[in-house]
């Protein structure tokens, strides 16, 4: 899905105030996210991400009822408008500042402190994305490349199902980065639900020890975090296996977006090789 696919589902969603062609791209990856006026919308990428655009709804209404710092939803339901998925959000205020690590632990000590909430939430299927976003890069990768991470998925997979967690399991948010919270005049705010899952807590304390190791997080940024939260996931044992299942998904994730972006394909290409030579210091970048 380019911007102009977008745009026009937005414009045929009717949902923002004046023309779709006014909106402002914030983000195109899964979603193509778009601010208008007071509202944030998400255009999804295909009809398959209808039931997570739904269960996202859930979450943000449960997050809500539990005074859980968090985006709120402005319209309750999901719409499928040309085969994507649309759900409308309130606009959060300006960011007074970026947000850090710490951040990001404070806010996963609260969710990691709830219950289980009255709807069932998925187990944290890192891996099951694989298939769809090698599906999409198609012939742009190499078969060979695309097998190699299906052979990787199936291992991790086994892997991360026989751990025993340091943690107790339960909420998580699934994708816990600092670009998931949001610094407004109040404090920080977790955005984008659609990944929260119950599972091993560990999961979402993982993503940031792979940014310590693969995309360059300061050791002193990575230290405040764990401060912040109260616990290093290094010290356990089962973190080298969560650690390899993210990066599984991390470099399949990328491969949807090299049929039309060379330097997509690029990165894809070094992780990968990165990957097949086990070599752990390779400097991933975002994308």
């Amino acid at each position: 899905m380019d911007e102009a696919t977008a745009r026009d589902v937005l414009a045929a969603a009717g949902v923002v105030p004046g023309p779709a062609s006014d909106a402002r791209l914030l983000a195109l990856g899964e979603n193509a996210v778009f601010a208008a006026g007071d509202l944030v919308v998400k255009v999804g990428r295909d009809a398959e991400l209808l039931d997570r655009a739904r269960r996202e709804l859930d979450i943000a209404r449960w997050l809500a009822e539990a005074e859980v710092p968090a985006v709120r939803a402005a319209e309750p339901e999901a719409l499928l408008v040309d085969g994507h998925p649309v759900t409308v959000w309130h606009r959060l205020p300006d960011a007074v500042r970026p947000a850090e690590p710490r951040d990001l632990a404070e806010l996963l000590r609260i969710v990691h402190a709830l219950p289980s909430p009255s709807f069932a939430l998925p187990a944290r299927d890192l891996l099951s994305g694989v298939e769809r976003w090698l599906r999409l890069a198609g012939d742009a990768v190499d078969p060979a490349d695309a097998a190699y991470l299906r052979e990787r998925r199936d291992g991790f997979a086994a892997a991360a199902a026989a751990l025993t967690p340091h943690l107790p399991p339960g909420p998580i948010h699934g994708d816990a980065l600092p670009r998931n919270v949001h610094i407004g005049p109040d404090g920080p705010v977790l955005v984008d639900l659609e990944t929260f899952a119950s599972d091993l807590r560990e999961h979402d304390l993982v993503v940031m020890a792979l940014s310590h190791d693969r995309y360059g997080l300061p050791t002193q940024a990575y230290e405040s975090f764990t401060r912040a939260y109260g616990w290093d996931v290094r010290e356990w044992e089962g973190c080298s296996v969560l650690r390899g299942a993210r990066e599984t998904a991390s470099c399949a994730w990328v491969s949807q977006h090299a049929p039309s972006n060379p330097k997509a394909l690029a990165e894809f290409e070094r992780r990968v090789a990165s990957l097949r030579e086990g070599d752990e210091s390779v400097r991933w970048y975002p994308f």
